[in-house]
């Protein structure tokens, strides 16, 4: 006892001795720690968020989409699912439709046009959740006439406000105010169109869904027991699939949204590591400088009968009392930071994230940070165990320390090494992906390390004795005994891997959805332009001084069978070892069959683009006879899934007229 009340008082004395370098090492750990429980904090309340208001993600129980209205069969299967199971029960439940497009809008009191999501929405529309609107209350005047409710940055474009006339095809709507908020609904969906909301009972009057338009049949059921959602879709999921109709439940939007926002927080939470990692290169190059500077304190402590673990306790509980200090005050910061994030990324977010304080993040906070501050303290501090009590009268000329070989120095490193892949997958709960970061990130070290070594002995080697004395002396700095240059190189080097990282993935992303001046691309885009149409668009083009357009035909279609089989074969009937414990297709299974259901948005053209390369068979140059399948070019990677090679037939569903085709070649893209 009187030892450990010895060890605790010489730490205290001799944390007095450098208070600046303490709080260098304190806050350099509490960076990373604020980071790491302002992501993980924000991550749990993402997740019981998520959970609370699954429901209002969905807008009801269960959800079927379809890219075609109904057939007769599935409009059967709705009424046994709104009665739990029962067809003869279906006035149990209730059913909401949702009708999607896109369409043309404009007020009839200014000028200008704009393309516009069109939701045609039945009275009842969400079961679940709210939908907050500007006026107060408008959304449930929305069905009692011919209104229209719309996205805030349509008032903006069109120079609207709230009384003026909309027209949309042939109807005409009178707008009620805007929609600020949809349960389930995320803001960037605004930003490719405007959206709009219109009641259900006047969607014919607009006459805008005639043979060949494109939209959405969504249909959203409330069941009299909740609770046989999930039975119900494992049930009946198959059968609705073949008549390509999709069911989802609130546990299948709660997973998908969870995978997603999931993907982020891991993807913030590794940065946060990273800072944290940073801050434990700090803590080490302090407490080697630090030991330096206490030779003499130690030998001393040495020669007054101290024993070398002794010494090292005294130092080690200065190590972890730095450590905890620097990770109490990072979870104060992390809790702030975590009040602030769902205001940041609310304009993302499709669910309101209340803030409450999670006593997992700040208890992990706690202990990622004093542990990070042991593994990277431990090594510098295992020399103290070798000093010798002769160093007080000859630190000059004992060369020992250094020279000696100390096995537990090995340790030390390997326990950092695990200390990283560990502390990544604590955070990724993934042990691919913490690997490969673990792996990134000592490979980084290593390559400073060699770096900073090189510099050390090329100046040492080449060294410019020419130069002026100013240059001669912080050169020579670089290499003497006691210098630091490997450490501050890491510190610098991995602060700038940290930056780099982000700006590259920053780069990476934002490229993906820029636009810019580039001569081979467009700065305006016309869609919908039908042959009859085409004399007109380019007259208009031309005398507004725009080059000759260059028009890409697109035809929407779908398969309706593969080398004489129906398609409903492929997408039907499910594998016995591809279904989880309800009978539901596995989500990894669903890819192959999604080949099959999802609509295509093919081309025509003379010639293949420079891009493209004829992996098999070769280009149809002839113009096809119609008495004879359309020879067509299918992509490598698409082939592979639909299984078809050169000479297969596919039937194709054109806006409900078949058109069968041979597969004339296979291109790479």
């Amino acid at each position: 006892m009187k030892r450990w009340r010895w060890i605790m008082a010489m730490a205290w004395r001799e944390s007095r001795a450098a208070p600046r370098r303490l709080v260098l090492m304190t806050f350099a750990v509490a960076v990373g720690v604020g980071a790491l429980v302002a992501i993980n904090g924000f991550a749990d309340n993402l997740r019981v968020s998520v959970q609370e208001q699954s429901r209002a993600l969905l807008g009801g129980d269960l959800g079927l989409s379809s890219r075609q209205p109904f057939t007769p069969e599935a409009t059967r299967l709705v009424r046994v699912l709104q009665g739990g199971g029962d067809s003869t029960k279906a006035s149990a439940g209730r059913s909401a439709n949702v009708t999607g497009f896109a369409g043309m809008a404009y007020v009839t009191r200014t000028s200008g046009a704009r393309l516009v999501q069109v939701a045609a929405v039945e009275a009842g529309w969400p079961f679940y959740g709210t939908v907050k609107t500007v006026p107060a209350g408008i959304w449930d005047s929305l069905q009692t006439g011919h209104f229209v409710v719309v996205d805030p940055a349509l008032l903006t474009t069109l120079d609207a406000r709230a009384g003026d006339t909309l027209a949309l095809g042939e109807s005409r709507f009178v707008i009620l105010g805007s929609v600020t908020q949809l349960p389930g609904d995320v803001g960037v969906r605004s930003a490719f169109a405007p959206r709009i909301f219109i009641p259900a009972v006047h969607l014919d009057e607009t006459k805008l869904l005639s043979f060949g338009a494109r939209a959405s049949h969504e249909l959203y059921l409330k069941l009299p027991d909740p609770k046989r959602a999930e039975i119900l879709s494992g049930k009946y999921e198959q059968q609705l699939r073949v008549e390509k109709v999709r069911i989802r439940t609130v546990t299948d939007d709660q997973q998908d949204l969870n995978d997603a926002l999931g993907t982020m927080t891991r993807y913030l939470g590794l940065v946060a590591l990273i800072a944290l990692l940073l801050g434990g290169i700090g803590v080490a190059s302090a407490t080697h400088e630090f030991i330096n500077r206490k030779l003499e304190t130690v030998a001393v402590l040495r020669c007054l009968g101290a024993t070398a673990p002794q010494v090292f306790g005294v130092y080690l509980t200065q190590a972890l009392g730095v450590g905890l200090l620097g990770s109490a005050v990072g979870v104060g910061i992390g809790v702030v930071l975590q009040l602030a994030l769902p205001h940041v990324l609310s304009g993302v977010l499709p669910v309101e994230v209340a803030v409450t304080m999670s006593p997992e993040a700040i208890l992990l906070g706690l202990a990622v940070g004093l542990w990070t501050s042991f593994v990277f303290a431990l090594r510098p501090l295992l020399s103290v165990r070798r000093i010798s009590p002769l160093v007080a009268l000859r630190r000059d000329f004992d060369d020992t320390v250094r020279r000696q070989r100390d096995p537990l120095r090995w340790a030390a490193w390997t326990l950092l090494v695990l200390s990283v892949v560990g502390l990544a997958t604590l955070q990724v709960r993934e042990i691919r992906p913490a690997l490969a970061f673990s792996g990134g990130v000592v490979a980084a070290l290593a390559l400073l390390t060699l770096a900073a070594s090189l510099l050390v002995k090329g100046v040492r080697r080449w060294f410019p004795s020419r130069l002026p004395y100013l240059w001669r002396q912080g050169l020579a700095n670089l290499y003497r005994p006691a210098n630091q240059t490997v450490v501050v190189v890491l510190a610098l080097g991995f602060g700038a891997f940290l930056l780099g990282t982000l700006f590259v993935v920053q780069y990476s992303l934002v490229q993906q959805f820029s636009v810019d001046a580039s001569p081979d691309r467009p700065n305006l885009i016309l869609f919908d332009i039908q042959p009859d149409q085409r004399v007109g668009v380019d007259s208009i083009l031309q005398a507004a001084g725009a080059p000759k357009s260059m028009l890409t035909p697109i035809v929407p279609m779908r398969i309706a069978s593969v080398k004489g089989t129906p398609v409903a074969q492929f997408t039907g009937e499910a594998r016995a070892d591809s279904t989880d414990e309800q009978g539901r297709p596995r989500r990894g299974e669903r890819s192959n069959a999604w080949a099959f259901r999802r609509e295509y948005r093919s081309t025509y053209r003379a010639s293949k683009t420079p891009t493209e390369i004829i992996v098999k068979g070769r280009w149809a140059d002839s113009v096809p006879n119609t008495q004879h399948p359309t020879p067509i070019s299918v992509e490598v990677d698409l082939a592979g899934e639909r299984g078809v090679t050169v000479g297969d037939t596919i039937v194709w569903d054109v806006q409900g007229v078949k058109v069968p085709s041979v597969v004339a070649n296979l291109r790479q893209v």
